[in-house]
């Protein structure tokens, strides 16, 4: 015992030695919740406050913000609103929840999912509040910035001011991918005129929201903001625990592949779900080998690596209910991400619709309404019918990425 005390002693000073960097940048990082908390309570002193969150919404020692708020002497937590995937994250997508009065001595939790995507003014009556805190995943059709979108309409219907406690964007805050959405293409899982891959944070985009009028009504909006980051940094870079903002974003590498593989949505090729590597793995019964080979071959494709592979999608409880081929054997590839400065994760979803499209166009189908929603426009459903020119495609996307660059700008809350 006393020997491995030695040991733990003498190696120590040289972790610190290494990472001291890492580890300055870790411990000076706070979310907007934890902002709140230790600085920020006289904004929420004497209110009653309607939560909208998830499991995501901890504090850094990983205690849900709902139950900090409720050991606060006068911070009246009336009602609780959750986004697609319920309270605790434990719907599949797609699944609707419905909670009953009483649930682990919380006030009354509503689902912002379903028949209901908005709060209604009964819902709403006696709140003098609204509180946003969810962890996003970065990407333009995840719900919860169409719930945030939705929430803040109601808001101002209903003279509520809006309080948004930031947290990072996984992403980071740099790099724009995908096409900026048409507005005449909106819908649920694409919401506001902006890129697949944003790079904003969601207290960033909340004052964008706002200030370009994407919404009916306006609301008061207050953002509280992070401390200790900036925009080259991914969630891993932030010593956050990750905790899974659905129940197929597993870890950070899904979150950076998904904003290009969810794009395999629209078409009848797996995405994976179903599996242990949701968006990594891609595939289907018919896909030909030469995907994989050929999409490793591409020079333009960079920080990224296609491994063949083979998978069998099964139902998982809370998961995915009945995904793509379920039971059946797959062939395809995994995607893994070699570096992530170069890594386009749009340009590689593209890249792995047309190559398939290519060696298998009797094969492929394309769920055209859902593809067009995701995707933001009908460019890429024409690429793959052959009704325009890939290269055309790639020309609009580096257009768009210079057009929202400086339409953000008056927008950010952090260098």
């Amino acid at each position: 015992m006393k020997r491995s005390s030695i040991i733990i002693l003498i190696l120590l000073p040289i972790i610190v030695s290494t990472n001291t960097g890492d580890t300055i940048a870790t411990n000076l990082f706070r979310t907007g919740l934890d902002n709140l908390l230790d600085h920020d309570l006289d904004k929420i002193m004497g209110k009653e406050i309607a939560l909208v969150t998830n499991q995501t919404g901890i504090d850094r020692k990983g205690t849900p913000n709902y139950q900090r708020l409720m050991v606060i002497d006068d911070v009246h937590l009336k009602k609780i609103f959750s986004p697609e995937h319920g309270l605790f994250g434990e719907a599949a997508a797609g699944e609707k929840i419905h909670y009953s009065e009483s649930l682990n001595d919380l006030p009354e939790v509503i689902s912002l999912y379903g028949k209901i995507k908005k709060p209604s003014p009964e819902m709403l009556q006696g709140i003098s509040l609204i509180i946003y805190d969810i962890q996003d995943v970065g990407a333009r059709f995840y719900t919860y910035i169409t719930t945030l979108g939705l929430v803040m309409e109601a808001a101002a219907e209903n003279g509520i001011p809006v309080l948004v406690l930031d947290r990072p964007n996984p992403l980071g805050g740099e790099k724009i991918e995908g096409p900026i959405l048409d507005i005449d293409h909106q819908s649920f899982v694409g919401y506001y005129p902006i890129p697949i891959r944003y790079g904003m944070t969601i207290g960033e985009l909340a004052k964008m929201i706002v200030g370009e009028k994407w919404i009916r009504a306006i609301p008061e909006l207050d953002v509280i903001e992070m401390s200790g980051w900036d925009r080259s940094m991914y969630f891993d870079d932030t010593g956050l625990t990750w905790v899974k903002p659905s129940p197929n974003i597993p870890d950070i590498e899904t979150a950076i592949i998904y904003s290009g593989m969810c794009l395999v949505e629209g078409t009848n090729i797996s995405e994976g779900r179903g599996t242990d590597h949701p968006f990594k793995y891609i595939g289907a019964p018919w896909m030909a080998e030469e995907v994989c080979m050929d999409l490793q071959g591409m020079k333009k494709l960079i920080g990224v690596e296609f491994i063949k592979q083979k998978f069998r999608p099964r139902s998982i409880k809370g998961v995915v209910n009945s995904p793509k081929y379920d039971g059946k054997s797959c062939i395809g590839f995994k995607v893994r991400v070699k570096d992530r400065a170069q890594y386009n994760s749009v340009l590689v979803g593209v890249q792995a619709l047309y190559t398939v499209r290519n060696l298998t166009p009797w094969k492929l189908q394309l769920k055209e309404k859902h593809l067009n929603r995701l995707w933001g426009n009908d460019k890429l459903t024409k690429v793959l019918n052959d009704k325009l020119a890939l290269a055309e495609l790639l020309s609009i996307l580096d257009k768009d990425r210079t057009t929202f660059l400086q339409k953000r700008t008056p927008y950010l809350l952090y260098e």
